[in-house]
């Protein structure tokens, strides 16, 4: 499966470099051209510009903005939003409040498209070993982003993935 993650410091780059490790691909996008070379030069496809981003994903595309919750994600998503095609999915992981999600889901769902607010837990630990992810949002893109979460999530003593669908509203 594929993934596209914008936003590529320690939490997004190192979810991407997990995501590849177990057999799935990425698109990446950074306003650090830096870190988009570096992991294109691990394997990741490397994109130059949001819409560049969208152009290299495949169809229903899933887009993860791994961005500081705030103003640059909600110009993000909403640059997104309008980029992105009816079935595509928009993940927040930049730990966003729930009222926030709630707003969003409305927001995406509008316009045909499905949201996901995640939390993302787990500090340098979960950046190299796998987070604890709490995701939430539109029920119905569970069944399409559940082999990312649960290939980059933290697993515990019986190899279980730290991930579950929290709920509709996040």
């Amino acid at each position: 499966m594929q993934l596209g993650m914008i936003g590529l410091g320690r939490m997004g780059g190192n979810i991407v470099r997990r995501l590849m490790k177990n057999g799935h691909t990425a698109v990446v996008y950074d306003k650090d051209a830096k870190a988009v070379a570096a992991l294109a030069a691990e394997g990741a496809t490397g994109a130059n510009s949001l819409e560049d981003f969208v152009a290299k994903l495949e169809k229903p595309r899933t887009a993860w903005v791994m961005l500081p919750a705030g103003r640059i994600t909600e110009a993000t998503i909403e640059a997104l939003a309008k980029l992105m095609q009816p079935g595509d999915v928009i993940i927040d992981g930049g730990n966003s409040l729930f009222e926030d999600t709630r707003r969003r889901v409305k927001l995406v769902e509008g316009r045909g498209l499905l949201y996901v607010g995640t939390g993302v837990s787990g500090g340098e630990e979960g950046a190299r070993h796998g987070p604890s992810i709490m995701p939430g949002g539109s029920a119905a893109a569970w069944p399409h982003v559940k082999p990312i979460f649960q290939a980059i999530a933290a697993k515990v003593s019986d190899g279980s993935p730290c991930c579950d669908w929290v709920g509709e509203d996040g």
